[in-house]
């Protein structure tokens, strides 16, 4: 690419086209090679990077305390490295998260390279997200701090979620508020070619190079809110090109090893597409786009410091091979507040795993937890859990081929405030090895036993009014010049979330369902996938008549009358009997639920069922990325007029 070509994306190419944003990172973990991919292996405008989980800055905070950690994560700096001398060639353009807690350290460092290289590129940070000062003395003189889920009246704290506001003994340890868009725009009117963010919100690259590309206003809500959704999609790298994909099982394994990482492109509107690079592995079609799509959302509006998008009209449309699009998304002013996620030291945490095989086994686990429970108590502790769950893992087969598939486990999970309830609980398991049950063994690894600290989550709102976000571009002699990011024009607040089933399941005479004649018993995966993961303490689930494949055949994707069915099917009253009794807390769990009826899925949240979230929850699924499957592999009554060459009409 010679020189007046690689000016041309910039000069005469933007905003006559829709712009390329290729993601090259869904966690900390992804390497930095993804960023090179990325660049080199077809043409792009930007690359765009999300490395931030609820937790990483909260970890980064205690590792910079202790002297261990630069603040920025270091794939970001690793992709960064790989990549330096392509993003010059070819002009492309980088905005990533990956400054974590350090942004304008990674931003130096990227300096220093570019200058040592001699590359023409110039590097800005964007920071303002880092609130820990103002949130340790607002809460030291309010003894307050409004949680994220706070009006909904319906919602039911877990217990020991807002330990910090109520005890001295939980010190808060990181407070990073969400920024959106605006800091990563000034930064592009000023000439950055690598923007580096802390804490902003997964989509807002997206959304700003997107905004920045294509001229939009501020209030623009439509497109903007496009570019949120656009930015939603492939924020998770190749959670939509074929992992973490529900229907997995119909394609062949090798095109699943080493997928490419998604691109959209962003029309003038709105709208996007996605795709990937040719000749890279993996898959985009309808079905991976609506899992992604439905992953994590908190209903029908998705929120973000920039715009509140409405969902409900959404449209997915395959246009070619490894290219879907996406449309029907409405957008309005954003609301006042953005969230805040908050981290404090919780206490300590230990895991026991141990193994029970064979015959009676449900008999057996119920007499160690007896023999534990009565240890603990005579050596006057068993009060002094905040948590103390004896989890029983799997079920042993019947009439089992090998030692292993009669074989379970229980996970005794405890946390407290200080080791000293958790060394009793090892002290007790030690004291009990030759009072244990028939057949009692466990890993001879025991590092899971011993107590280490824990950080809690707490996710708080803050005003956006409030933020004093800046952008600061690294001058040639390596000081740097801040400009104020500033606040949105207008905001609205936020009405409360939608909640319904279909008005075929009420009860009156007129909306009686039809008949839809025999059915049969099969598992819900057959005709159905699905989606879920974590909002904090919250699980959602996003489930849809699946497009193509499942073991039953039949109508697929579903004609209308399918649909009909399926919304009438899958109610909130459905959703707890499918989670069922053993997992149901009668009043502490809440579900909210909406359809989106052009991709004919239904989408759920379930309140409080990982309990304080994130480093803080209890459960063996913490992130609530296998409830989607759990769901899936219950058995339900599907008229057979679905399956097997059944309705094809509509």
């Amino acid at each position: 690419m010679s020189a007046p070509e690689r000016h041309d994306r910039w000069t005469r190419e933007r905003g006559h086209r829709p712009v390329r944003i290729a993601n090259c990172s869904g966690a900390r973990t992804d390497p930095g090679i993804h960023m090179f991919r990325q660049a080199t292996l077809g043409d792009v405008d930007f690359i765009t990077g999300d490395y931030l989980a609820e937790a990483n800055l909260a970890e980064n905070a205690e590792a910079m305390a202790a002297g261990k950690h630069e603040g920025f994560e270091p794939t970001a700096w690793d992709g960064l490295q790989q990549t330096m001398e392509t993003l010059d060639v070819k002009r492309i353009k980088v905005i990533i998260n990956g400054g974590a807690l350090n942004p304008m350290g990674l931003a130096k460092k990227c300096h220093a390279l570019i200058a040592d290289k001699g590359y023409d590129l110039k590097v800005a940070a964007v920071t303002g997200d880092n609130l820990l000062p103002e949130v340790q003395n607002h809460v030291k003189a309010s003894g307050e701090l409004p949680h994220l889920d706070s009006t909904n009246s319906n919602v039911r704290l877990a217990q020991s979620t807002d330990a910090y506001l109520k005890s001295t003994d939980h010190p808060l340890v990181s407070a990073n508020a969400y920024l959106g868009a605006r800091g990563i725009i000034k930064g592009l009117e000023l000439g950055a070619d690598i923007i580096i963010c802390g804490r902003v919100a997964d989509a807002s690259p997206v959304i700003g190079a997107s905004q920045w590309w294509h001229s939009w206003s501020d209030t623009s809500y439509d497109a903007l809110a496009g570019g949120l959704t656009a930015g939603h999609l492939i924020e998770c790298s190749t959670y939509i090109t074929g992992a973490n994909f529900a229907g997995f099982e119909q394609y062949d394994p090798d095109d699943l090893i080493d997928v490419g990482l998604p691109i959209a492109e962003v029309a003038a509107n709105g709208t996007c597409v996605v795709t990937k690079h040719e000749d890279t592995k993996g898959i985009v079609t309808e079905d991976t786009v609506k899992c992604q799509f439905l992953y994590e959302l908190q209903g029908n509006i998705y929120l973000n410091s920039d715009v509140k998008s409405y969902l409900d009209n959404v449209v997915v449309t395959q246009v070619g091979k490894n290219r879907v699009e996406v449309s029907g998304i409405r957008g309005a002013p954003p609301p006042p507040t953005t969230k805040l996620a908050v981290f404090y030291r919780g206490g300590f945490e230990s895991q026991l795993l141990l193994n029970a095989t064979g015959y009676a086994t449900k008999q057996k686990w119920i007499l160690y937890e007896k023999q534990l429970r009565w240890a603990l108590s005579q050596k006057g502790v068993i009060n002094n859990f905040d948590i103390l769950e004896f989890q029983i893992v799997g079920t042993n087969q019947p009439n089992p081929p090998s030692q292993l598939k009669s074989t379970t486990y229980c996970r005794i999970f405890a946390q407290a405030l200080t080791p000293t309830p958790l060394l009793a609980l090892l002290q007790s398991m030690s004291e009990n090895v030759m009072q244990h049950f028939s057949g009692w063994h466990a890993s001879l690894d025991l590092r899971t036993t011993l107590p280490r600290p824990f950080l809690a989550y707490y996710p708080a709102l803050y005003r956006q009014d409030d933020l004093h976000e800046k952008v600061h571009l690294i001058l040639p002699d390596g000081s740097h010049d801040s400009t104020n990011a500033g606040h949105p024009p207008r905001y609205e607040p936020l009405e409360e979330r939608a909640n319904y089933d279909t008005p075929l399941q009420q009860s009156t005479p007129e909306n009686v369902p039809p008949d839809w004649g025999p059915t049969k018993l099969i598992p819900l995966g057959d005709i159905a996938l699905a989606r879920s993961g974590d909002k904090g303490s919250n699980v959602n689930l996003g489930i849809f008549i699946c497009n193509a494949g499942g073991s039953g055949g039949g109508d697929r994707g579903g004609s209308a009358i399918m649909w009909q069915w399926f919304r009438h099917f899958m109610t909130r009253k459905k959703l707890q009997e499918l989670i069922g009794e053993e997992d149901w807390k009668e009043g502490e769990y809440f579900i909210e639920r909406v359809e989106f009826a052009r991709i004919r899925a239904v989408h759920f949240v379930v309140y409080g069922l990982l309990g304080r979230g994130v480093s803080g929850s209890t459960l063996l699924d913490s992130l609530g990325k296998g409830f989607a499957d759990y769901v899936r592999d219950k058995w339900v009554d599907v008229p057979e007029r679905f399956l097997g060459g059944g309705d094809r009409d509509g």
